[in-house]
């Protein structure tokens, strides 16, 4: 019988608590990475491997190692990110270089890569090539997307096209690197583990297409960052680049002058507002959700063309229900 989402949480969250590699000396190095992973992440990927590998009817226990791997590594990413771009706060709370310092963040991310690594080959010995191979492809794909965002914050014009192969690195390849090392540990056929990692990329996109929403529409309670702060950075979104593409022109180059200039603490709220509305003016907000929505079917498609012979019913109901619900978050 497959197990719930809320099973394989657990499952998740037991093996967090139980880790060893976060109790040893010096406390300065280890306790930044304890407070990393307590500040309430909802442990999407190691919940997208346990779910992959018992939809092809592999054992979860047998996998958890490398999904908490994928836990931390996820985290170490997240420490590092908010370094490169000066964040104040993660999840509600201040961030490891705010609390502690940014040498700190640093070394603790590097600390936190090691552990994943270390956990990524506790998988079984069958299937350890291609689970370590899966690994160093999306943490490779997740450097590269960084980098591409970093460059988009000096380059004067970026496409769609850009953007979308930007969060694809960034933020896709690890949600469907998560589902395709839970198939690969569940000894999958490789036509079906490539239907598989489709379908979490398509979920990719569309998760961070949530955000971009989030960042402008959400509730600052819920999502843990400033609101507007996309804009306060002069980050180029899918909503930025589709604004520009909708807008006269004489407001694609108000939008555009405003995110020529930084932003200074007395104008950030007028800066946002300003940008907002010319968002709204041209129904940005309806845009990036038709773009969810196309996502999530294209998503689907791939997951239904696997056939039905190969995985879990139950599983797979598990599957569907989970990424419906990350899809439909409030905002």
């Amino acid at each position: 019988m497959a197990q719930s989402f809320e099973q394989l949480l657990g499952a998740v969250e037991d093996r967090i608590r139980e880790l060893p590699a976060f109790r040893r000396q010096p406390v300065r190095l280890y306790e930044p990475a304890v407070y990393t992973m307590n500040l309430g992440g909802k442990r999407i990927r190691p919940v997208l491997a346990l779910m992959a590998c018992q939809l092809f009817g592999g054992s979860v226990e047998k996998v958890l190692d490398p999904a908490v791997g994928l836990e931390v590594f996820h985290n170490f990413t997240l420490l590092h990110d908010d370094v490169m771009d000066r964040a104040d706060m993660r999840r509600g709370k201040p961030t490891v270089h705010v609390k502690w310092d940014t040498n700190t963040a640093i070394l603790t991310g590097d600390a936190m890569f090691a552990v994943a690594v270390r956990l990524m080959a506790g998988a079984p010995a069958e299937s350890l090539r291609a689970v370590l191979q899966a690994f160093e492809a999306l943490a490779v794909g997740v450097c590269e997307g960084q980098q591409y965002d970093m460059n988009f914050e000096t380059q004067a014009q970026v496409s769609m096209a850009e953007y979308m192969e930007m969060i694809r690195l960034k933020t896709a390849v690890l949600i469907a690197g998560s589902l395709q090392i839970g198939a690969e540990a569940a000894g999958a056929p490789a036509a079906s583990v490539a239907r598989l990692y489709a379908y979490g990329t398509q979920i990719g996109l569309a998760f961070q297409l949530q955000d971009d929403l989030l960042d402008l529409y959400g509730d600052e309670s819920k999502f843990g960052k400033k609101i507007g702060s996309d804009i306060r950075e002069n980050k180029k979104t899918y909503l930025y680049i589709k604004a520009l593409e909708l807008l006269s022109p004489a407001d694609a180059a108000a939008l555009e002058k405003a995110f020529a200039e930084p932003t200074r603490p007395e104008t950030e709220a007028g800066k946002v507002a300003l940008v907002k509305g010319l968002y709204e003016k041209v129904g940005v907000r309806q845009q990036c959700e038709a773009a969810v929505q196309a996502m999530f079917k294209a998503a689907e498609a791939e997951l239904d063309a696997i056939p039905a012979t190969e995985t879990d019913a139950e599983a797979l109901t598990v599957l569907k229900q989970f990424t419906a619900k990350l899809l439909g978050r409030d905002y």
